[in-house]
């Protein structure tokens, strides 16, 4: 088994409270996050470094590791660079690669019978042999309705998508010690950001909108539950794209380019505005997609997360478009930053360090 072969003890959903560095392998690099508490009286997070690697176009291909020697070698990188001794690490899945379910059943059952009743379930639901698979459950809450259920989260994955994850840390010289799913940890870390909305954010609908390299992800939530999620193929590859057709340039040349803003003052105008405008309709539409698929008639708040977060005006611009209030996401906008941490870069990194930070956030979970 999985579990024996590589000597962890991995999970989804289980908690866990070792000090480990959030991990977030996405499309276009590797980030690490690693946190502190300054202050456990009032549970005050501090971040004490971050690395951002950049990944080759061919090391990933739709979330999954293509190229293992190259991604431990980038996580490797980023690991010597944040200067840390921590190797302890918790990794993510892709939403594609998790299958998840709800069920209710009786409450206070003993251990074996809980499992007993998930395996089942999750062996009508699941289009694998359970043996290929690594699963996990948690109990979410009571049922409201009723004080003798509970709500159970069933989380499967097919093996050899955690394997791959858990290899390339171990090539790195690190250690998984969670593995948790992408949509959660960005859950986790981006309610740390609802305290800047009146009452938390409490009552309202959120949106939030991960913009990363070749998909843009949107995540709607309800008084902490989500209520909605969609990817949409559009992301910050189009406008490297379109630099590289404008002006005549690799797609390697076209990414420094457009991260150190060294290009021609046509960029602006031809480039960068039309780009905004479309990326703004994209949001639009997974806006319209949501009213249509729920029964939801209102979005209160869009939070924009990922590397294009941080464009110049684009907030203002999905603002204008959609007609709701839109803000960058910063989960550290009220953390404490160790003396390494340079704010101004810290700031233009944020946005993209979401899924890493929630990742991070696991060292805190109770044992």
């Amino acid at each position: 088994m999985f579990k024996e072969k590589f000597d962890l003890d991995l999970d989804f959903l289980k908690m866990k409270s070792p000090h480990l560095i959030g991990v977030d392998i996405s499309s276009s690099s590797v980030k690490m996050v690693e946190l502190s508490i300054s202050n456990k009286g009032n549970q005050t997070y501090r971040i004490e470094r971050y690395a951002i690697e950049p990944l080759p176009d061919d090391a990933m291909l739709e979330g999954g590791i293509v190229n293992l020697e190259v991604v431990s070698d980038c996580m490797q990188r980023g690991w010597k660079r944040m200067g840390t001794r921590q190797k302890n690490v918790a990794l993510a899945l892709p939403v594609t690669d998790v299958i998840t379910k709800k069920i209710i059943v009786p409450a206070g059952q003993r251990e074996d019978d809980l499992i007993f009743q998930v395996e089942n379930e999750a062996s009508q639901y699941i289009p694998f042999p359970l043996d290929e698979i690594d699963l996990d459950f948690q109990i979410v809450k009571p049922v409201s309705e009723s004080v003798d259920e509970v709500e159970v989260l069933i989380a499967a994955s097919r093996k050899e998508k955690v394997e791959d994850r858990v290899a390339a840390a171990l090539s790195a010289g690190l250690k998984a010690i969670v593995m948790d799913v992408e949509s959660y940890a960005a859950q986790a870390a981006f309610e740390l950001t609802l305290s800047q909305l009146p009452e938390g954010g409490k009552n309202q609908v959120i949106a939030l909108v991960d913009i990363g390299s070749t998909v843009m992800k949107i995540n709607v939530f309800h008084n902490g539950e989500q209520v909605y999620t969609r990817d949409q193929p559009f992301g910050g590859n189009q406008l490297t794209q379109e630099i590289s057709n404008q002006f005549n340039l690799s797609t390697e040349e076209s990414e420094i380019a457009k991260k150190n803003g060294k290009l021609p003052d046509s960029y602006k105008a031809e480039v960068l505005q039309p780009f905004c405008e479309t990326l703004a309709i994209e949001v639009m539409r997974a806006i319209q997609f949501f009213y249509t698929s729920t029964q939801y008639t209102e979005v209160n708040y869009i939070f924009i997360a990922g590397g294009c977060a941080v464009i110049p005006g684009l907030n203002e611009i999905i603002a204008s478009r959609t007609q709701v209030s839109t803000f960058i996401v910063n989960p550290f906008s009220t953390m404490e930053l160790s003396s390494r941490i340079i704010p101004k870069q810290l700031n233009l990194d944020a946005p993209a360090l979401l899924i890493a930070c929630g990742l991070a956030l696991r060292s805190f979970d109770p044992s």
